[in-house]
Order: C-alpha cells, then sequence, then structure tokens
C-alpha cells in the first residue's frame, strides 16, 4: 500500500512539473500571429492576397492586400495594406491605400488611409479615401485631392474621374500652382 501512495504522489509532482515547464516555455516562445487580426466576426481570414481578373472591356487589374477578412453574408472583404495595378489601353496605373473594402459581388472598392494614385505618364493623386464603381467605371472621392503633374500641383476638395471619358474632374474651392521642373525635380515658379 505504502509503495502506492509513494507512486501516486510521484506521478502528481511529475504532472505538475511538467505543467509548469510548458507554461514557462510556452510564455517563453516566439510570439504568434493571433495579434495580427483583432477578434471579428470574419468568415475567413487571409494573409497575403491576390487576385486577378480581365474586365469586360479587356483592363487588366491585380489587387494585392497583405491580409483580408471576407464577410461572406454581407458580401465583402475588408482589406489591409492594399496594392491595386490596372493596365488599360496601354497606360498602367498603381493604387495603394493602407485598408479597404471590396464588395464581391460588383468588384465596387472602396479605399482609406494615404490613398495614392501613379500612372506610368506621370501623374500623382494623394487623398485619404476614395471610391471605384465597377460598373460605371468611375473613380471618386469627396475629401481633400491633391494631383501632381509636370511641376503642376492641383488642389482641391472631391474628385471624379471616368475611365470611359478619359476625364477628372477637380471639384472646389480648387488652387493651381503651375511651373516648371528643374533638374533637380524642383518645380520653379
Amino acid at each position: 500500500m505504502r509503495r502506492w501512495s509513494t507512486a501516486i504522489l510521484a506521478a502528481v509532482v511529475m504532472f505538475a512539473a511538467g505543467v509548469s515547464l510548458l507554461t514557462v516555455f510556452r510564455d517563453r516562445g516566439p510570439a504568434s500571429d493571433a495579434g495580427d487580426f483583432a477578434a471579428s466576426a470574419a468568415d475567413y481570414r487571409i494573409k497575403e492576397v491576390r487576385l486577378r481578373e480581365e474586365t469586360r472591356t479587356g483592363a487588366k487589374w491585380q489587387l494585392d492586400a497583405e491580409q483580408a477578412e471576407v464577410f461572406e453574408e454581407a458580401g465583402k472583404t475588408s482589406l489591409r495594406k492594399v496594392v491595386i495595378r490596372i493596365e488599360d489601353r496601354g497606360r498602367i496605373w498603381t493604387v495603394t491605400g493602407d485598408e479597404g473594402d471590396l464588395a464581391q459581388a460588383t468588384k465596387d472598392v472602396e479605399l482609406r488611409g494615404h490613398v495614392v494614385v501613379v500612372t506610368d505618364e506621370g501623374l500623382r493623386l494623394e487623398t485619404s479615401r476614395l471610391w471605384w464603381d465597377g460598373q460605371a467605371e468611375r473613380a471618386w472621392t469627396e475629401d481633400p485631392v491633391t494631383l501632381y503633374r509636370s511641376g503642376a500641383v492641383v488642389k482641391g476638395v472631391g474628385l471624379s474621374a471616368k475611365v470611359a471619358d478619359e476625364t477628372v474632374t477637380v471639384s472646389g474651392p480648387v488652387r493651381a500652382t503651375l511651373g516648371r521642373t528643374t533638374a533637380a525635380g524642383q518645380v520653379s515658379r
């Protein structure tokens, strides 16, 4: 009987020591990726997203995001660290933003936070929020915008761009500074 008591006591001590060691080593181990996503009701959480598509007009676009959360019932995907590359009619556009939402059915996009659009023709647009309507092929914002191109700087509040018409309208009040670019890249007036 005494042998059984000693064996049970030894087993309990070994189990307690094992649990203690496991707890200590787990706390000292590498940080997990659980902190990358805040608790949410997303159906899926994905890292390193890449979507490619060709539109009915022949334009090609690719959307890359560092992270995504898919909400199937709402029909949207929330994105972080977004980069969109568009090739259309021989032009290339790169659009970046801190975060955004993609409507799954329509492919409409809303980008937020440090939104920058750069074209291969030398145009740069900066704003804090930008929407894209896939069916109307229209981009717009109601926030302050700044456009840079060939030494010209245009600032306004609001912008509408229609791809089919190849038009961009900046809303007011609008301020434009025109100048030439020097060899050092500075604007001279």
